[in-house]
């Protein structure tokens, strides 16, 4: 945890892990641009926080969306369709007026350890 960001990327409760939000920005925090990069981008931090506890896609079973423009919920649903296999975690889709460095995708999740 750093002094910039003091929170944890990812938090263990006994098998249910809380991962926070994972932006739409590269390694330099600058946004990623286009509609299916921008989701794409939030996708693969997510995964990479993921990781960081020993998880990945398939122990996710919650996910909250939170974008700039609601319209990206054609390509978010194309999106999930192909990297969430079924049962599909739940989601929730959320419009928001403004994300941190410009980004237009902001995507967390609630796993668990099966």
């Amino acid at each position: 945890m750093s002094a910039e960001h003091p929170y944890s990327p990812a938090y263990d409760d006994d098998g249910v892990v809380y991962v926070s939000g994972a932006l739409s920005v590269d390694v330099d925090g600058v946004a990623v641009g286009g509609r299916r990069p921008a989701l794409d981008a939030a996708i693969a931090k997510l995964r990479s926080r993921l990781a960081t506890v020993g998880l990945d896609l398939p122990d996710v079973v919650k996910t909250t969306y939170f974008v700039t423009d609601v319209t990206l919920r054609d390509e978010a649903n194309e999106q999930y369709a192909e990297i969430f296999a079924e049962p599909r975690p739940a989601r929730s889709f959320v419009q928001v007026a403004a994300l941190p460095y410009g980004a237009t995708v902001e995507i967390e999740a609630v796993a668990r350890r099966r």
